[in-house]
Formats: C-alpha cells, sequence, structure tokens
C-alpha cells in the first residue's frame, strides 16, 4: 500500500483489539473444539440450511472458510508466547465428497513447516461418520500485534 490512507488503516487494524471468537466464526456456527497443543486446532461446524447450494449440498466456501478458521488459528497457536495476527497469504481447496445438509463437519488443522514470518498449514475436514470431504493448504504471514 502507498500513501497515508493505506499506512493509516494498517495502524488502526493493528491497535484495534482482538475479538475471539471473531464475528465471522460465529456467524457461520464454527466452534474450536480444541487448541491445546501449538500449531494444531480442532474445530466443528453444523452444516445447516443456510449453507446449502441448490443441489442440496453445502457451497464449498464455506467449508472453504470452515478450513481457513481452523488452519489461521493452528498458525496462532503454533507462535505460542507472542502475541500476532496472521494473515492468508494464499488458500487451497480440493473438495473429495459433499457435505449434505444437517451433518457436523469438524477440521483439523497443522501447522506443517513455518518459521518467523511464514507459516504452512494443513487442514482436513470430514463428516459426522469421519468421511474425507476436503483438504485444504494455506500460507499465513505472521505480524506482531500491540
Amino acid at each position: 500500500m502507498t500513501g497515508t490512507r493505506g499506512s493509516s488503516s494498517v495502524l488502526a487494524v493493528a491497535r484495534r483489539s482482538v475479538q475471539v471468537p471473531p464475528n465471522c466464526d460465529l456467524t457461520l456456527g464454527m466452534v474450536c473444539v480444541d487448541k491445546s497443543t501449538p500449531g494444531v486446532s480442532t474445530w466443528k461446524m453444523l452444516a445447516d440450511e443456510r449453507f446449502e447450494n441448490p443441489a442440496g449440498i453445502v457451497q464449498g466456501g464455506f467449508l472453504t472458510a470452515f478450513a481457513d478458521s481452523a488452519m489461521g488459528a493452528a498458525a496462532v497457536t503454533y507462535a505460542a508466547g507472542k502475541k500476532v495476527f496472521v494473515a492468508n497469504a494464499e488458500l487451497k481447496i480440493s473438495f473429495m465428497a459433499p457435505v449434505k445438509t444437517g451433518t457436523t463437519a469438524f477440521c483439523t488443522a497443522e501447522v506443517v513447516s513455518a518459521g518467523r514470518r511464514v507459516a504452512f498449514v494443513e487442514a482436513t475436514i470430514t463428516d459426522s461418520e469421519g468421511k474425507l470431504v476436503a483438504r485444504a493448504t494455506s500460507t499465513y504471514l505472521f505480524r506482531e500485534r500491540g
């Protein structure tokens, strides 16, 4: 970003208090089940009718948001002891099977490799029967927060 306007908006974000869980997770009904191990997080989400596409299955964007929240949390917990924000630099997801409305989906994310500035994270989403429905990978950039 260039100019004063972009710089001041970045500072505004950096100084903002952190809401946990964030509104996006609350809106989609995502719940963090476990983040006790640094670099790993497990989440669940009920796939209700709000997420249904015309074919009667969960639209992939909701599963992508689910994976992103789990992977972002894993990246933050990896930086144990440091106050950081993570910014998603890129995300890839592959869908293996449909998720039916009414199913509880589970996502486990784990940091595969990380340094001081970057974390590479993978996630697996399964349905309530343990069937693999999606795999995702993402790169997160660490940014210290005040």
